[in-house]
């Protein structure tokens, strides 16, 4: 019999990346004796997996760190317990958090991850890591120095996580890595693992996150256009449009790629959703240089747009070059970024109202169409005569859709950067 060891409470901070080391953590603790308390601010154990990317993820992880600590001397939590790059980063700060019992970091042998994990995301979607570090060596990052050199998960390995995941009623599988795009194992790439799981039966989807503009292959772009699973959408993370500021970021092979982007990939792949990210204020980010951008924005339209002021960062080439507007001017200039977002979303997402969607119903109420990705884009509200979508069935009401299931939703309205719609036939 299973010893019972206590209570666990979980508190997850930054990317999915991260959530994921959590996810196969907790799911080997849950395997020891382990149980989730039914009260996240009271537990035997309290885990903080925490981020420290830029300033303000640090920000958060210290100040969940301190509450945690708290409810320790309040007698809620019985230890506290720090993984993730924070501690990884900084192993020297323990000292500063009296109260923590535990300091970790992030896994050393996640490529192999012991399974099973617990699926933090719930029943419809997934996070599927394929890949661990990062190879590139951008100026403003710490990620290599935290996370180490790029990695990549056996295809074996991934394989039999995807169809135990499909096979426990997953309907969407999103492959991600700092960069999806290098994995290997052997001579099999990226688009050979893709096709593999397309074999895996079932109806589900199947949505890379993170595609370089440099490295978008044509084998890959075949597989999007021709796999019964794929996504038609991209995250390309151009960070900057101007020459000069993409080669201090260390970018510079991205230059060319980056500028032709958007332009070339809706001509390639019809329909296609593309997301990006900016970072303002970085050093050469000269107000003509930004304005720039801005114009290359406008022509570029991309359906999904974030923004970072950017944060120098301590062991990076970016922290020591000159040239870096205030940060004052580089938080006005990622306000002017998401202004723009804004406008061009609200002129693309009219468009769509009355077109029906294929959508996967994640939540109660909440679904997710083809053009949205978890976590980063809006969601999709829906009905169907006034009931909410996926509530639990009550009596023989067979007929509501259940969360996991795909759903026809005509939309309806926009409503920031959110949709509401109804179920159709």
């Amino acid at each position: 019999m299973k010893k019972k060891r206590g209570t666990l409470a979980l508190v997850s901070l930054g990317c999915a990346k991260n959530a994921v080391d959590l996810q196969v953590m907790t799911g080997n603790l849950i395997k020891e004796g382990w149980s989730l308390s039914p009260d996240p601010d009271c537990a035997d154990v309290v885990i903080v997996n925490t981020c420290s990317f830029i300033a303000s993820a640090r920000e958060e992880a210290e100040a969940e760190i301190l509450r945690a600590v708290e409810l320790k001397k309040l007698g809620r939590y019985g230890k506290v317990v720090v993984a993730g790059c924070y501690p990884q980063r900084y192993p020297e700060l323990k000292g500063a958090f009296p109260g923590v019992d535990e300091w970790g970091g992030v896994p050393k042998d996640w490529i192999e991850p012991k399974m099973p994990a617990l699926r933090l995301t719930g029943k419809a979607f997934a996070y599927l890591k394929i890949a661990e570090g990062c190879a590139h060596r951008c100026s403003y990052c710490a990620i290599p120095l935290i996370r180490g050199k790029y990695r990549s998960r056996p295809l074996k390995s991934i394989l039999t996580e995807a169809r135990a995941l499909v096979a426990t009623g997953c309907r969407e599988l999103n492959v991600i890595a700092q960069d999806p795009m290098l994995w290997r194992d052997g001579a099999k790439t990226l688009p050979d693992l893709l096709w593999a799981l397309d074999k895996i039966p079932g109806d589900f989807w199947v949505r890379v996150l993170y595609s370089y503009p440099s490295e978008i292959s044509e084998d890959f772009l075949v597989w999007m256009l021709s796999s019964k699973h794929a996504v038609r959408y991209i995250d390309v993370p151009l960070q900057h449009t101007v020459p000069e500021v993409l080669e201090k970021m260390n970018r510079k092979a991205a230059i060319a790629d980056s500028l032709a982007a958007a332009e070339f990939l809706r001509d390639v792949v019809p329909g296609i959703t593309l997301r990006t990210t900016i970072m303002t204020g970085f050093p050469g980010e000269t107000e003509a240089r930004f304005r720039k951008l801005m114009s290359d924005l406008r022509r570029m339209q991309f359906d999904h747009l974030g923004c970072f002021a950017y944060s120098p960062e301590k062991g990076t080439k970016g922290a020591a070059l000159g040239g870096r507007p205030s940060r004052a001017v580089a938080l006005a200039r990622e306000k002017s970024v998401m202004d723009l977002a804004k406008s061009i979303w609200k002129a693309r997402s009219k468009r769509l109202v009355g077109e029906t969607f294929r959508a996967l119903v994640v939540a109660p109420g909440v679904a997710r169409m083809e053009s949205q990705a978890p976590d980063v884009d809006g969601v999709t509200y829906i009905d169907r005569g006034g009931k909410l979508v996926g509530a639990p069935l009550r009596g023989d009401r067979t007929e509501d859709v259940r969360i996991g299931e795909f759903v026809n939703v005509r939309i309806a309205k926009v409503e920031g950067f959110d949709f509401v719609g109804e179920v159709v036939s």
